[in-house]
């Protein structure tokens, strides 16, 4: 597919989208990202087309490290787009940059972890890519975040919101891909978590141990009763503070 031989872009995607369907073109969103000039790539994620707006965010990630703070700004906007492609492109865009830059991208997805449900939602999914998570010393980096975003959900008082429903569903397959990746590592936390009596990150808990990725690890994890302390934060394995 050679984007770059035809004179208006914007028809063509628009025809071969997908969409309206229940999915969209995917390998165009790739060829985009890839082909596409930095300029297009700024104005399509700027745009109303659901498509164009994802095809351009996704290729962002392409040119992270040429502009780091202004894409880094604006992904971060992105992140709470009304619009759920639009936040998938996020995530494409995050895990372009971590497989250019693994550690530039956990440096941002630390501070990330600290916004909001649709941030933290975009964090997650951005990580949580088994591709990404190839080496242990990157993979205990993305448990300690995963850490810190779950205590996050278990102290929200207002559970209604959109942002809290897409990061709980995020977090209910991240753990898994972590885990997956430094099982003796996951431990702790997952031995940690699923003591709480929080009902969201219980399903959250119970999502990720279903996974066929963890069979290995259900294995060896203890049998836990309900920590008595009920929703309060549980302490970080080894007992200190974060």
């Amino acid at each position: 597919m050679e984007l770059r031989g035809l004179e208006e872009w914007e028809p063509y995607l628009k025809k071969h989208s997908g969409l309206p369907g229940p999915r969209a073109n995917l390998e165009l969103v790739a060829a985009v990202a890839e082909e596409a000039d930095p300029d297009r790539l700024w104005r399509f994620s700027a745009s109303s087309d659901e498509f164009l707006a994802l095809c351009g965010t996704a290729g962002l990630g392409r040119i992270a490290l040429l502009e780091p703070e202004t894409v880094m700004t604006w992904l971060r906007e992105l992140a709470s787009d009304s619009r759920w492609r639009v936040r998938e492109g996020v995530a494409l865009a995050l895990q372009r940059l971590g497989r250019e830059n693994m550690p530039k991208l956990l440096a941002e997805m630390t501070v990330w972890a600290r916004g909001d449900a649709f941030v933290q939602r975009a964090a997650v999914a951005g990580l949580c890519e088994p591709a990404l998570l190839n080496n242990n010393a990157d993979t205990v980096a993305v448990l300690a975040i995963l850490d810190g975003i779950t205590r996050s959900l278990a102290s929200t008082t207002d559970r209604r919101g959109e942002g809290f429903r897409v990061l709980r569903r995020a977090l209910g397959y991240a753990w898994s891909v972590a885990a997956a990746g430094a099982p003796s590592n996951a431990k702790p936390y997952l031995e940690k978590w699923i003591r709480s009596t929080d009902k969201d990150v219980a399903w959250v808990m119970k999502t990720n141990l279903s996974k066929a990725r963890m069979a290995g690890v259900r294995a060896n994890l203890v049998a836990s009763r309900p920590h008595p302390a009920g929703r309060s934060a549980a302490k970080s394995p080894g007992g200190g503070k974060r």
